[in-house]
Order: C-alpha cells, then structure tokens, then sequence
C-alpha cells in the first residue's frame, strides 16, 4: 500500500484534473460524500446530536461543504462554521458553498478572533465536529483565530472526524504545528499519508478510512510514490518457502559476532532469535572468556570461543578467526553487546571492510562505525543497519530531536549516503532501501520499551537474510513479524512482557501472518 506527501498528494489531483480531464468538483463531491458516509457509520453512531462543520477557504473547506449537504439531506441537524468570510472561498469550493444556501444550510461566518469569541457560547452546544479547516498543504505553526478554534474544540472533547488530515498535522511528517485537532478518525482521500501512520501524527488521527475519490491507477503509478505501509498481505508474500523435503542444510547457517562482559544476553538473544525465525544453523562467535557462560544461555546455537585474553571483549586479534569461521556462512549479525574497546572497534572496520557476506549491524557494531561510514559505502554485500534515534544520531551527528523531526527524511538520507538498507528503529519503525525507498511498519506497542528487544529485531532480520531473503524483504518481514509478537503479547498484557517473550511469540507471529485474512476493501475502516 503507498502512503504519498503532501506533493505526491497534489500532483495525483492535478494530473487527474489536467491530463485525464475528471473535473476538480468530480473529486470534491466523492472526497465529501465519502468523508460524510464514514461520519455516520463511525462517528454519529446514535443519530442524534448536533453537528458542527469547521470549514476553511481552500478545497478542505470545499470538502466540508460536501459533507454538510450530504448531511443535510440525510436531515442530521448541521451547521457550518467558516472560518473566513464568504469572499474568501474560490473555485469548487465555492461552488459548494453556494449550494448549501439554496439548501437552507445555515453558515456561520468566523472571520477573526472577535467573532469566534462572539460565536464560542453558542458552539459549546454542538455534539459532534467535523475538522474542515486545513488539507495536507500545513507546513507552519497554526496562529490566529484559527488557533484559538482548534484548542477550543480539544478542550470540548467532543467526536470529531478530521477531513483527509487532523488541521494542524504536518502530513509529511507527523509533527505537530503548534496545536492539532484530536480526531477520533480521520476520512483520508486517495491515500494514505506519512503524517497519518508516524508518531505523533498517528495519535491525532484516530481510527482512519481511506476514500477512493476517482484517481485512476495510470496516475498514481505515474506519480510514484516512495513510501509504502509494510501490510500482513506483502508480509505473507516475502516468508521464506519450504519444500516439504527441507532441511537445516537448506535454510542457512548465520554468524552472529556479538557479546562483552555484562552483555551476554544480547548476543544470546540475537542468536535465538535467528533461530525462531527459521535459520537453519547459528554459530555465536564472542569472547572466549565468556564462552561458559553463553553455553548455558542458548543451547540450539553453536558457540564459537574467540581469544580474549580474558579481558571479555572481542579482539582485533579474532579477525583470523572470524573470516575463517565466515567460510560457507550465509550472513552474519555483527554488534549486539559487543561494547566499544578500540581493539574490538578495529575488529568491526575489517569486519564490515572485509567480509563480503550479507551483514546486519546492530548496538555498538553501529557505535564503532561512527566516524567512519566510508566502510559501509565501499560495501559489496548486503548491509542492513538497524540504529534507534540516538544510534543514529551518533552515526550521522545530527541531534535526535533532529532526527526524530522528520524520521522519514532521516532513514532515507543515511541509506541513500551509505548505499544500505536502514531500520530506523522507535514507534512506527522505517525501513529505507538505497534508492530511498520507504515502509513504514505499523505493529509494535508500548510495551516494546525495554532492554533486549533491538537484539531481538537483529536476530530476526539475520535470520531471514541466513534463510535467503533479499536485504530489503529480510528487513520489512523481521519488523513487521517483532512489532507482531509484542501485538500478541499486548493482547494478553499492556506491558512488562520481556523481550525473550517476543523473540518467543516470532513463529506465532509468523502463523498469525500466514493465516490472516485479506484485507478489507477501499473504504472501510483500516485497523
């Protein structure tokens, strides 16, 4: 499924307006009769109530009209609040506009503060909302009246259904312009856009339907869109396949480097993990001095003792070792618990220079790279790193309100720079390939916010790549089927469930997939 920017968004109606010839209004009245059908199949549930319209002067507002009439003449008691005055409103817009006074539709003129403060006793009455105010173009601070409105209507807390975007929302990249209406969904046209699926925009949204206005397939392909939402129907296509003769031998041996003094689980984690999500063989390659340790923690994966000189950190001495052990190894998972010791940041820079398997980076394997992403460029294998915002930012040297900014803009930047595929990991992870291209994942929950649970991602993404996936598959299904398994595990518990409980609940959450009916059809409410 695509998900567009605001731009992508605009170009698809022009293109639908100028080049295929559907008029302008064509589109308003379908975005509008859409918008009011999932208002009182999800919204005005009970039939009663008044409702209130918030339209501004654009084609939002435009929309708003639409659905005032469609409202009307469904005899719900409604009334518009422009926020401008008639003058104002142009185009299809103001078409519409005109049609509700031949329909006795009342409109409410709410140019400046002085008349919203007149009108404000009189909208305290009003039971539900529609959010006509701004369409996708916000990319400010809201000032003004307008301002004024929008906390008005959060501070009733009354339902509201927000008109292709909550006015206030960035849609390209789910930040906040100042202040944001809080919808309890949100009727989208065409597509889906970033500021619906990204924190914190996703918040503000609520339950959202998407809204097939006319735009012809030819024209969104022609758009081309880079951002996509990872769904349980691409995930199901991308699971590795098994003949029914398969065996260990089949589906791959993984090397996962990885572990230090303090930090066994990581790497243990890392190396179960590979193995829940159908890697055939693991060898766990970490410091000898820790080897007796590591033995009692993961039983299936083999371990591999690396002379440490009983420091418990992984030399620069272990290369030899390592590249021998990478000898017929389908992948390897580099960094979990590792630590940052100069003579193990010099292993990982021959490491990642040299080895030319599939690699997944993760925790201080990234650490270590900071400074230094020359290697990963010069990379001839398939490289997927998986960094959470500080990670990245230590990466990059960007701060991480920067980069939490424009989470989007961030993977795609370090992964078109560094020509790898990059997991930005957080709540709604991304998955940037090299060309830029972005999925948004929507599993996971809240409580995904404790120790182990990246280790866990690394093994699961390793383990996939060691099965024969391609990088970019292997990162879309692993985090995907991680944020899943906490989804099944949240069902059960809002939180403290443990990130070996994930790693755990992998192959229910494959199941899950594979059994997961289609989805439903353009126009329903999405989950």
């Amino acid at each position: 499924m695509i998900v567009v920017t605001a731009a992508e968004m605009q170009a698809m109606d022009r293109k639908t307006i100028e080049e295929i010839g559907i008029p302008g209004r064509v589109l308003m009245e379908n975005a509008g009769r859409g918008a009011a059908r999932c208002f009182l199949e999800l919204i005005y549930t009970t039939g009663q109530g008044r409702v209130g319209v918030l339209a501004g002067q654009g084609n939002n507002g435009g929309d708003g009209f639409v659905i005032a009439r469609c409202l009307a003449q469904r005899q719900v008691d409604v009334k518009v609040f422009l926020l401008a005055t008639r003058d104002k409103v142009q185009g299809d817009a103001a078409a519409n506009l005109h049609l509700l006074a031949a329909l006795n539709v009342p409109v409410v003129e709410i140019p400046d503060a002085q008349s919203f403060a007149a009108q404000q006793g009189h909208m305290r009455h009003f039971h539900y909302w529609i959010d006509a105010i701004f369409g996708t173009g916000l990319n400010t601070d809201v000032r003004g009246h307008f301002k004024d409105v929008i906390q008005f209507i959060n501070d009733r807390e009354r339902p509201v259904l927000a008109v292709d975007i909550p006015s206030g929302l960035n849609s390209d990249t789910g930040q906040v312009c100042g202040v944001c209406i809080r919808a309890a969904a949100t009727a989208t046209f065409g597509h889906l856009k970033i500021g619906h699926l990204v924190h914190p925009g996703a918040d503000h949204c609520g339950r959202m339907a998407l809204i097939d206005i006319g735009i012809p397939p030819l024209v969104t392909a022609g758009v081309g869109a880079r951002q996509h939402l990872i769904t349980s129907a691409l995930v199901k296509g991308w699971l590795p396949r098994r003949r029914t003769d398969t065996h260990k031998g089949h589906t791959g041996h993984l090397l996962v480097v990885a572990g230090a003094t303090g930090k066994t689980g990581a790497a243990a984690m890392s190396a179960t993990s590979a193995l829940r999500t159908g890697a055939g063989l693991v060898t766990l390659a970490i410091p000898e001095s820790l080897n007796a340790i590591l033995e009692t923690q993961v039983i299936e994966a083999m371990t591999l003792p690396l002379a440490d000189d009983g420091q418990g950190v992984l030399p620069a001495a272990a290369f030899d070792a390592v590249a021998q052990a990478a000898g017929g190894k389908s992948c390897v998972a580099l960094g979990p618990g590792m630590g940052t010791a100069l003579t193990t940041r010099t292993l990982v820079h021959r490491m990642v220079k040299e080895l030319q398997l599939p690699m997944v980076i993760d925790a201080d394997g990234l650490n270590n790279l900071a400074g230094h992403l020359e290697l990963l460029a010069q990379r001839g294998a398939a490289t997927v790193l998986t960094p959470h915002p500080g990670e990245m930012a230590r990466l990059t040297g960007q701060a991480i309100p920067a980069i939490q900014a424009d989470r989007v803009a961030a993977v795609r930047a370090l992964a078109r720079q560094c020509r790898v595929h990059v997991i930005l990991k957080g709540a709604r992870s991304l998955v940037s390939d090299p060309e830029g291209r972005v999925w948004i994942n929507p599993t996971g929950n809240t409580g995904m916010a404790s120790g182990g649970m990246g280790d866990v991602l690394t093994g699961a993404v390793a383990g996939l790549l060691a099965q024969g996936l391609a990088a970019a598959e292997a990162a879309k299904v692993a985090v995907y089927l991680h944020g899943l398994a906490a989804d099944l595990l949240c069902a059960r518990m809002p939180w403290g469930f443990l990130a070996t409980e994930v790693m755990d609940t992998l192959p229910a959450a494959i199941q899950r997939v594979i059994d997961d009916p289609p989805p439903p059809p353009v126009g329903m409410p999405l989950p």
